[in-house]
């Protein structure tokens, strides 16, 4: 039996949710997608809307994000599946996973130390092997009054579902979903976005998970921004560098 609360942060993630994806989806550079994708305010708002404290199921979340984000690139471009199957195949994956895992991933600690440890590892890796790629861009052109329900209901079905996803909720691909579909001519950028969203949110959930010891979770939170913004410009600096090093 599901045990739903419905309480004030949930309409304010649809709404959150709703405005950013749309947002994403009239974006045409892949780049700034993959920058609209990487803001963590649907992450923000889902966190205060589980109402619990971080633990390991928020940062193993941005495994299965990767996952997600990869499996609908290898479905839809590497095994020809059409793109909306692929991503509610993927969708569905993360969704299970998550739900399973999370009934036993344990709330100490050590377990979420492990889970930062192991998930920034996974994060280098795949930025080492996902190089970069131009691609085309694409602007959505789905009228906003048949877009905007579609978000919504895949926020609103999430929501149902949040206390047995504990933090697996927060890291869910809400806007990610959208992404897939409106970035479906430049899947791998998406993909490559996924290892740099790691390397900044797993410093700001390790912010949040301190703070929260100490501050209400909204301030834990607002701290935790800090150290997103400061992990995305030193990620951006140093690929910037690295690029021209490569050009000399």
């Amino acid at each position: 039996m599901v045990n739903f609360h419905f309480g004030f942060w949930d309409p304010l993630l649809v709404v959150v949710v709703t405005v950013q994806a749309t947002i994403l989806a009239y974006l045409h550079h892949p780049k700034w997608k993959a920058l609209m994708l990487s803001l963590p305010f649907p992450f923000t708002v889902a966190v205060l809307a589980v109402g619990q404290p971080l633990d390991a199921t928020n940062v193993l979340g941005l495994v299965l994000l990767a996952i997600f984000t990869y499996g609908v690139r290898l479905l839809h471009q590497n095994l020809r599946m059409p793109i909306i199957p692929s991503i509610v195949v993927a969708a569905l994956g993360y969704g299970l996973i998550g739900w399973l895992v999370a009934g036993v991933v344990p709330r100490s600690d050590i377990a979420f130390w492990l889970a930062c440890a192991g998930t920034l590892a996974l994060a280098v890796i795949l930025l080492k092997i996902t190089s970069h790629r131009e691609e085309r861009g694409h602007r959505s052109s789905l009228p906003v009054w048949i877009k905007l329900p579609i978000i919504m209901a895949v926020v609103i079905l999430l929501l149902l579902i949040k206390q047995g996803l504990r933090g697996f909720t927060t890291v869910f691909p809400m806007v990610g979903v959208v992404a897939a579909y409106e970035a479906r001519h430049s899947l791998w950028t998406m993909s490559r976005q996924i290892p740099i969203i790691t390397l900044a949110k797993v410093p700001m959930m390790i912010v949040c998970r301190l703070a929260q010891n100490h501050f209400s979770l909204p301030a834990a939170l607002a701290l935790s921004w800090i150290a997103f913004l400061v992990g995305l410009l030193l990620i951006s600096l140093s690929a910037r560098f690295t690029a021209s090093r490569q050009m000399e």
